[in-house]
């Protein structure tokens, strides 16, 4: 036997429930994981809210991202091995697997032997954030040297990965953030340019950063009211990727603006970069580099224990954190 979390109804961190169930078999192509770490995401506080992409069906199981120690595999199986370390990229639905749990089963193109360097915390922190962010701002923006990148919520664990990512590739990031408070860690992290949006004006900050020019790039998980000012904070024929819905109201478009600067409006998933196995590869391959030269590296905000979990989500949804949080198993 072993614990797993679900929860029969949608609603606050209360409703997550430990159920003691038997350890699964693997079926064809599936492996089973003794998990070690778990990395925490916003996405599964909107899935227990029952406000993510697509309605829960209960009960439902959570999560995307864990690091364990794999102990059976199932037939046809052949990335990986009983008793190889590793960690697992998300590349699921919810609706099918989760890593909420002491042993879970997941698919095995979703299992990867992170890197050794790694401890069992770090590796269950990576993947959701920099893949997330190399997709849109690699492979789909394909931004370069020079290009100017407009991150708000940057100091959670997506936004610390732009970051790091547009650095990578000699872009220029501007973080936003909501007050001074994190200012002076967002510099830390690599972010040359900090803008605390409550207490300055956030489009006449750009525009000084950028000559009057304006950004190429925004990548918001945001939206809400202020969306408008991301576009007015964009250069002509900018693109701002849309991937969360952090503020919950509304979002208009200034539609005038955006018939002057003509920008574009992308939504955004994982899917983009998740969808095949080719792309999928090249993810992982990026990261890995990445993490190898020293160019991305983890950010793990608070680790809290399994038993934890529904103060885990209630300390996810305070909104105070700085990078990534993660569960011990």
């Amino acid at each position: 036997m072993s614990r797993i979390i679900k929860f029969a109804k949608a609603g606050g961190p209360e409703v997550l429930e430990f159920i003691e169930t038997p350890v699964p078999a693997p079926g064809p192509h599936e492996v089973r994981i003794r998990v070690k770490a778990i990395g925490i995401n916003r996405a599964e506080s909107m899935w227990r809210n029952d406000e993510y992409v697509g309605r829960v069906t209960f009960p439902a199981g959570l999560g995307y991202e864990a690091a364990g120690i794999v102990d059976a595999v199932g037939e046809a199986v052949a990335n990986v091995a009983v008793g190889d370390v590793v960690s697992t990229i998300p590349a699921f639905s919810f609706y099918q697997y989760y890593t909420y749990g002491e042993v879970v089963l997941v698919p095995d193109h979703a299992v990867v032997k992170h890197p050794a360097t790694l401890s069992f915390v770090e590796a269950a922190s990576i993947w959701m954030m920099f893949i997330t962010a190399y997709g849109a701002l690699i492979v789909d923006a394909q931004v370069k040297p020079g290009d100017f990148v407009i991150i708000p919520a940057a100091s959670s664990s997506v936004g610390l990965a732009a970051i790091q990512i547009a650095n990578h590739a000699g872009a220029i990031p501007i973080a936003l953030t909501r007050t001074s408070v994190k200012k002076q860690r967002l510099h830390e992290a690599g972010a040359p340019h900090v803008i605390a949006t409550r207490e300055q004006d956030m489009v006449a900050e750009v525009m000084r950063i950028t000559n009057g020019d304006g950004a190429r790039i925004a990548f918001d998980p945001v939206g809400g009211n202020d969306f408008p000012k991301l576009v007015s904070a964009l250069a002509n024929l900018g693109t701002i990727y849309i991937y969360g819905a952090l503020n919950e109201g509304a979002t208009p478009l200034p539609v005038l603006e955006m018939i002057l600067k003509m920008p574009t409006v992308k939504g955004y998933s994982l899917r983009r970069v998740m969808g095949d196995g080719a792309h999928r590869a090249e993810a992982v391959n990026y990261v890995v580099k990445g993490l190898a030269s020293g160019a991305l590296k983890p950010v793990i905000d608070r680790i809290f224990t399994f038993d934890e979990m529904v103060d885990v989500h209630r300390y996810l949804e305070s909104g105070d954190q700085f990078g990534k949080i993660v569960v011990t198993v």
